[in-house]
C-alpha cells in the first residue's frame, strides 16, 4: 500500500485542519496560524485548500504531493 493510498483510505478525499496537524505532528492552532501567515508551509498548503462555506478542507492527494510524503511500506 502506498502512502497516498493509505492517506486516502484514512482521511478520505478531503482532510480537516486537525488531520493536517496530525500528519505534520503539530497542533491544529499551529496549522491555522501557518495558513494565515505567509510562510513556506502556507505557500505549500494553500493550493490544496477547498472552502466549503466557512470551513477549510484540504485535498488529500494534493497534500501528499506537496508535502512529498513518501515512506517505505514497512513504516505504515
Amino acid at each position: 500500500m502506498t502512502v497516498k493510498k493509505y492517506m486516502l483510505d484514512r482521511f478520505g478525499p478531503l482532510m480537516t485542519v486537525e488531520d493536517i496537524a496530525q500528519v505534520l505532528g503539530r497542533s491544529a492552532v499551529s496549522v491555522r496560524n501557518s495558513i494565515s501567515n505567509n510562510n513556506e508551509t502556507s505557500q505549500r498548503l494553500k493550493p490544496t485548500i477547498v472552502r466549503i462555506g466557512r470551513r477549510i478542507r484540504f485535498r488529500t492527494a494534493q497534500v501528499h504531493d506537496v508535502l512529498q510524503l513518501d515512506a517505505s511500506e514497512d513504516q505504515l
